[in-house]
């Protein structure tokens, strides 16, 4: 049994090195939500350091508001800015030696894509383009952005969120309710069982299936690099290998 482990870096985060040194894919922000030049560069030096497989995390356009706010573009602007932050990730990629290897959307624009074909079908579109065939999603039965990825011929992994709370129709619980972000030790919990059983309990009770290839935890959260060793080892106690996706399917 396998299963990556990813996490958000490249925000800012006091945790980053800690957390790199657990997780097996690095989705490292690259000018949208946050990050630039230089954060990029250390992020992907960690990264290498790590044995970490790094990829771009766009965002929409929104440091003030960390791009979690809802907002509303245009499908080939949305391909337009996600396009050029994947690009200038790896113009810096490019420089430090470092091959990216996957695209994984961030915040409020991952979410929305996750009901939105259209804004789903914008994104991947940037991916395919700038030439990044691996792209994270969220997971489910009929995943929207894994439908739309798979549609343009990317490689699309189904993403389970360790410390995120699900509604029972299997999209993540909205950050503005209570139970949307999960405490450490159910963190873990829910983690392992995603791995092992490609189930979640929804915050109603009700059991749903997220048939997770790859694991999120949140590299941005007070406890972030408690979170990431007490999973990656709960997961190694568990008979789970922990290891980024090959290249190739």
């Amino acid at each position: 049994m396998q299963i990556d482990l990813n996490a958000d870096l490249g925000e800012g985060s006091p945790h980053e090195e800690a957390v790199m040194a657990a997780v097996t894919s690095a989705n490292i922000a690259c000018g949208g939500h946050a990050g630039d030049a230089a954060t990029m560069r250390d992020s992907l030096r960690l990264a290498a350091r790590f044995g970490v497989a790094a990829g771009a995390h766009p965002g929409f356009p929104d440091r003030e508001g960390f791009g979690r706010r809802a907002m509303t573009f245009a499908p080939q602007d949305v391909t337009a800015f996600v396009r050029e932050q994947i690009e200038a990730l790896k113009a810096v990629a490019a420089r430090e030696g470092v091959t990216l290897a996957h695209v994984k959307p961030h915040g409020m624009l991952y979410t929305m894509a996750a009901a939105d074909p259209t804004l789903a079908r914008a994104i991947a579109q940037a991916a395919a383009a700038a030439g990044l065939p691996l792209y994270f999603g969220l997971a489910g039965q009929d995943s929207v952005m894994l439908r739309e990825a798979r549609a343009l011929g990317l490689r699309a992994l189904g993403e389970g969120f360790a410390d995120r709370g699900y509604a029972p129709d299997g999209q993540l619980w909205p950050r503005s309710q209570p139970g949307a972000l999960l405490p450490r030790a159910l963190a873990v919990a829910q983690g392992v069982r995603l791995a092992i059983q490609g189930r979640v309990a929804a915050i109603s009770g009700e059991e749903v299936a997220v048939p997770a290839q790859t694991l999120c935890l949140h590299g941005d959260g007070a406890e972030a690099a408690e979170l990431a060793g007490e999973l990656r080892a709960a997961l190694a106690a568990a008979g789970v290998r922990v290891a980024a996706p090959l290249p190739q399917a």
